[in-house]
């Protein structure tokens, strides 16, 4: 599963990013890392981007990033 997977009002943790770019290191700058625990707050009216809460902060993160932002589902 990866970020974009969570429905509003959902928790996961953080399992790999995948990203190589610039915005790899600005997630991991947010404290975006192994084990983080992610809730998806909010959805945009047309479905991208998505708020997160990630550490006591509302981020909101586009479809092309999270897809490469890999989770570990906490139903499981």
């Amino acid at each position: 599963m990866n970020l974009f997977d969570l429905k509003k009002g959902e928790k996961c943790l953080i399992d790999k990013i995948l990203i190589k770019t610039d915005m790899r290191r600005r997630l991991l700058d947010i404290g975006l890392i192994k084990n983080t625990l992610v809730e998806c707050v909010e959805v945009s009216p047309a479905g991208d981007p998505k708020a997160y809460l990630i550490r006591d902060a509302v981020i909101a993160l586009r479809q092309e990033d999270c897809e490469h932002i890999l989770i570990k589902d906490l139903s499981v």
